[in-house]
């Protein structure tokens, strides 16, 4: 039996669910609350007159919508924008995304889904960097859905986000180069050493092509728009760097001679590392390292060597001296290097005239003043 409600249509029940009734320039609209209660519906029968009164009714396609249409769209956002980061958001979208929220209608999501999603990856010990990140692109299918026209969003939703230690401490010293080096399965090798000596960006490097590696010059090129900043750059190439890249040049011409990438495994590109990586780092006895803290690896490195901050700041790719210095990082061995070259100084330039304290010139000169 349906319930009038004049001037704003009808509501009804199917079952025990409450269905609306209402008509739009001469068209009839019939849809569920979803809900056994009279009120949910009454509210949601007010709602859409609401919307046709103030021009804002679009029909009820934007009803049907799922998560995984505006995923779809956000790839084809990306595509066309030609982010580089479109891997990992495919890598996102299936791993996590998808599976989360795609069959959900992008209408009814919820903050209070949001969070159990952040509670639920916590569980599973993903960075809470990693959590906003995945977030953010959800966010942005939102905002895509609701700037389309016809809108495929009606309403917003505030997305949380997780309070971030943006703290960089992680670094990698010399002797734990070695150990990780030899941990790693071979097709890894060279994208490791390679990270440890001149601190590129892994984005800027796992795309880089053999006819952008000068062997005869022991030099890599990154051509512009390639790099985060846009702009072009030369990586010097050193130590047990040109050597893993000759094997894996080796390798490339014995097996997969049409393989255009320098970081491949099998033949194809190498894209997606974490699970040996983290293996890896584990039996090394490195657990929790990041491959990012190689960047900051290789800043300290460079600082020691005594290499002009200019210079390798052209090396590493960083555009800012700000940025450049939260990189800049100090270690035990540094603090004790620097306590010797400091005790050094003091011994040569002021042993002879102050003594040292405790020595028996030192007690005579200071029985004599106290006399």
């Amino acid at each position: 039996m349906a319930i009038p409600r004049p001037k704003l249509g009808s509501i009804y029940r199917r079952g025990q669910t409450y269905w609306i009734k209402y008509s739009v320039k001469g068209q009839i609209f019939r849809e569920s609350s979803h809900s056994k209660n009279a009120a949910d519906a009454d509210r949601l029968l007010k709602r859409r007159v609401g919307e046709v009164a103030i021009g804002k009714f679009s029909g009820l396609a934007h009803e049907r919508v799922t998560m995984d249409e505006l995923f779809d769209d956000l790839v084809t956002d990306y595509k066309l924008s030609r982010r580089k980061t479109l891997p990992h958001l495919l890598s996102r979208l299936r791993l996590h995304l998808r599976p989360a929220f795609g069959k959900t209608r992008a209408n009814a999501l919820s903050t209070s889904q949001l969070k159990r999603y952040m509670v639920a990856r916590l569980e599973k010990e993903a960075a809470r960097a990693t959590i906003n990140r995945e977030l953010e692109f959800v966010e942005r299918a939102l905002r895509l859905g609701a700037h389309c026209e016809p809108p495929k969003v009606m309403k917003a939703i505030r997305v949380p986000s997780l309070k971030e230690k943006n703290v960089r401490v992680g670094f990698l010293d010399d002797a734990g180069y070695l150990k990780l080096r030899d941990e790693l399965p071979s097709y890894l090798q060279a994208v490791f050493v390679t990270g440890y000596h001149v601190g590129a960006r892994l984005g800027e490097f796992l795309g880089l092509r053999w006819k952008q590696v000068d062997l005869a010059n022991s030099q890599i090129v990154l051509d512009p728009g390639t790099t985060k900043n846009e702009k072009g750059r030369t990586l010097p190439m050193y130590g047990d760097r040109k050597e893993s890249l000759l094997v894996q040049q080796a390798e490339r011409d014995a097996k997969h001679l049409t393989c255009a990438y320098v970081f491949a495994h099998d033949g194809h590109r190498t894209t997606e590392f974490r699970k040996a990586w983290s293996s890896a780092c584990e039996r090394a006895g490195l657990k929790g390292l990041l491959f990012h803290d190689l960047r900051r690896s290789a800043v300290r490195n460079m600082r020691l060597a005594g290499i002009p901050e200019n210079v390798a700041m052209q090396i590493t790719g960083h555009k800012t001296r700000s940025i450049f210095d939260r990189y800049s990082i100090v270690g035990g061995q540094d603090i004790q290097d620097a306590a010797t070259k400091l005790e050094d100084r003091l011994k040569s330039n002021l042993g002879t005239v102050l003594g040292t304290i405790g020595s028996p010139e030192v007690k005579k000169d200071n029985e004599g003043k106290n006399n």
